[in-house]
């Protein structure tokens, strides 16, 4: 089965127009800057049929924000979040004790992608009809390897992309194998990084 995997993710990473798709991530042997395993399971095992990441992000603890930059589902332990960018949808995939959380972005539910670069690390900031997702980028990460990630999202999107309610597969969050509801973002109170709204579409904030 390992073998199986290993050599899929050969010729996965191949395939790919950049070298941040590496076969040790893809196959789940090893983080992209660090030799422990990222997940539970092999970040190419949750891939579909002939799906390939055209460029592959990890992070260490900064998980993913959604809704907002600090309200994070993070990795626990020694696990590591991979983010692999395919030609249908992001796929953010945080390592848990057991399962990990899978949080899944379609291109054509993207409404607008920005990037931004800082020295403890750079995010991917992905904002849909409903809200914000914000992929923490390994501050090690290329900055071009960055912004090829998000022109390739761009070069995807919709002109009007989807819009995303509580019975749409088109944010679909999993947790131990089941889809998770959508949060409302405009509901979140306490959070000392509220998302900042202009005729009802929030507006990504970024400064640091």
């Amino acid at each position: 089965m390992i073998e199986d995997v290993t050599k899929r993710a050969e010729t996965v990473a191949e395939m790919a127009p950049g070298d941040s798709v590496t076969v040790g991530v893809l196959a789940g042997y090893k983080s992209r800057f660090s030799e422990s395993p990222p997940l539970n399971n092999p970040p190419l095992t949750y891939l579909d049929g002939a799906e390939a990441p055209a460029y592959l992000l990890t992070n260490g603890k900064r998980g993913i924000g959604r809704g907002t930059k600090r309200k994070t589902d993070s990795p626990v332990g020694d696990r590591r979040t991979v983010i692999l960018v395919t030609g249908r949808r992001t796929l953010c995939l945080i390592g848990k004790d057991e399962d990990d959380e899978v949080i899944e972005i379609p291109h054509e539910a993207v409404a607008d992608v920005t990037t931004k670069s800082g020295f403890r690390a750079h995010r991917l900031a992905l904002r849909t009809p409903r809200k914000m997702y914000h992929c923490w980028v390994h501050r090690k990460t290329d900055k071009t390897t960055l912004n090829e990630a998000a022109e390739f999202i761009e070069n995807h999107q919709q002109d009007s992309p989807d819009a995303i309610d509580g019975d749409d597969t088109a944010n679909r969050v999993m947790y131990r194998g089941r889809p998770v509801a959508p949060q409302d973002s405009t509901t979140e109170t306490g959070d000392s990084d509220q998302t900042t709204y202009y005729r009802g579409q929030p507006i990504d904030d970024d400064s640091d």
